[in-house]
């Protein structure tokens, strides 16, 4: 028997830290494997974060010319935030993501805690942008991977 503890705080999946770089000859971001006793990060999708913000928002609508077919078309759209607001809700999306930290450390015995000050430090690093957005789309493949094998059955 399987027990879902629907309480339970931790949610996302681990993900071992590797790292990147920007290849000069093909343009490219290239992926190294993780290393052995790398970091690792419980990560989990921004979907629903998103998702929840944007109920609450109110949806207002044009009428715009369509320059293909010059007909119009009823379009919706959702009002911009004031830039501070923004980027605070853009800042709670980064917590809200990354719900868990191991062996990650800032220097040498020095532990980086899994608090919203430290999330929102390594975001702002750029290897460890282009680590967690890979996260993403790994995650987002395997969503569609599974997705597809059940509608296969």
């Amino acid at each position: 028997m399987t027990v879902f503890d629907f309480k339970k705080e931790e949610q996302g999946d681990w993900f071992a830290f590797f790292n990147s770089r920007f290849d000069q000859a093909t343009g490219e971001i290239v992926y190294d494997p993780p290393e052995e006793g790398a970091a690792e990060f419980r990560i989990r999708s921004m979907g629903p974060f998103w998702d929840e913000r944007r109920k609450d928002r109110k949806k207002q609508y044009k009428w715009v010319a369509n320059t293909i077919t010059r007909q119009m078309e009823r379009q919706g759209f959702i009002d911009d935030l004031p830039t501070a607001e923004a980027q605070k809700e853009n800042d709670d999306a980064w917590d809200y993501a990354i719900t868990g930290l191991k062996n990650a450390f800032s220097a040498p015995g020095v532990e980086i805690k899994c608090d919203r000050e430290s999330k929102l430090k390594l975001i702002n690093m750029p290897v460890f942008l282009r680590f967690i957005s890979r996260v993403f789309v790994i995650m987002s493949e395997a969503g569609v991977k599974q997705k597809e094998a059940s509608e296969k059955n």
